[in-house]
């Protein structure tokens, strides 16, 4: 499949207020790699929502700005990329206006172009449905590095896209977030967003439908 067919998402998808809306209609589009030349896309199947200063499992909860935290604050369509544990890069897209915090992370993607560029980057010989599922395995997959973090997402070598796949209502399930247990009850609120039965989501997903 070629690039040709998508079209990139503009910074206008990103700059709305409601990020609980842009999560679920990110699931079905397109991310882009296109680094030292080396073409790589995968559909997005998992999100999570994360509401700035308002939302106690937020980078940026209480308004907190640190060298970090600060590309959440920059305007929308903003790559955020942060290390977990050490160890995962975790991409991460900032949406609303500027000094709006709001983000979502990438939890999971299924692989269309490029799969044996991204064998080699995450070093696995089989590409089952361990290759893109999982945050760190997105970002590792597709190329995406702390490097990244703070870049506009409407540049040629890394954007978003559609290439007109909208999951039908009935595919698209809410769930609370995983591994933000520390956030109290904001930790209960269904703000994970995933295609059901799609073998690239991660965590459980025996969870309601959105209406």
């Amino acid at each position: 499949m070629h690039t040709t067919a998508y079209q990139k998402l503009t910074s206008g998808f990103y700059d709305r207020p409601d990020v609980l809306t842009i999560a679920r209609e990110l699931l079905g589009k397109i991310i882009v790699t296109s680094f030292d030349g080396e073409l790589t896309t995968a559909r997005i199947v998992e999100t999570e929502a994360y509401a700035g200063v308002t939302d106690r499992a937020s980078h940026s909860y209480g308004g907190r700005r640190t060298a970090r935290t600060e590309i959440m604050y920059r305007e929308a369509g903003t790559a955020y990329v942060y290390l977990c544990y050490g160890i995962h890069q975790l991409f991460n897209i900032v949406t609303n206006k500027i000094d709006i915090p709001h983000a979502i992370l990438i939890r999971g993607a299924e692989p269309i172009t490029g799969v044996p560029v991204m064998l080699r980057r995450t070093r696995k010989k089989i590409a089952d449905f361990t290759l893109t599922r999982g945050p760190g395995n997105v970002s590792k997959a597709l190329g995406i590095t702390l490097a990244h973090t703070g870049e506009s997402l409407l540049r040629e070598d890394f954007y978003v896209a559609s290439d007109g796949f909208v999951p039908v209502p009935e595919d698209i399930i809410a769930t609370p977030r995983i591994g933000v247990d520390y956030a109290g009850d904001d930790a209960l609120l269904p703000y994970r967003f995933i295609v059901r039965n799609n073998k690239y989501v991660s965590g459980n997903t025996v969870q309601n439908k959105v209406r």
